[in-house]
């Protein structure tokens, strides 16, 4: 007949079991680790890469031959119209100056110094 295992034989196997069930968990935890940060690198390049807002935008009409308004870089209506292009500051002050509307929101004439 086989004998019982002893109360102190059973508590070492539990604690063999709980010391490979906590490197496991370990490991599990490492590897989440590692893989957000490979993912945080990642976005952290690619903002980095990311070129910058233009300052300036001119917006066109339905017709791309004529421009509607001038805005900052960060204005939010020229983001929700989607009929804007890149322009540079020469531009932009040049636009003002033919007498073409700034966008009442974002008011890049007056960041020019320029009151319309």
């Amino acid at each position: 007949m086989d004998e019982e295992p002893s109360r102190l034989q059973l508590l070492r196997f539990a604690r063999r079991v709980v010391v490979q069930q906590a490197a496991a968990a370990l490991d599990q935890l490492d590897s989440w680790i590692a893989a957000e940060q490979q993912r945080e690198d990642g976005q952290r390049r690619a903002q980095e890469m990311r070129p910058s807002p233009p300052e300036w935008l001119i917006e066109h009409g339905l017709n791309t031959r004529n421009i509607d308004f001038v805005h900052t870089g960060d204005c939010w209506a020229a983001a929700k119209s989607g009929r804007c292009k890149p322009a540079t500051r020469q531009q932009a002050l040049d636009a003002l100056r033919q007498q073409i509307p700034a966008c009442t929101h974002c008011r890049p004439d007056t960041a020019f110094g320029v009151l319309g």
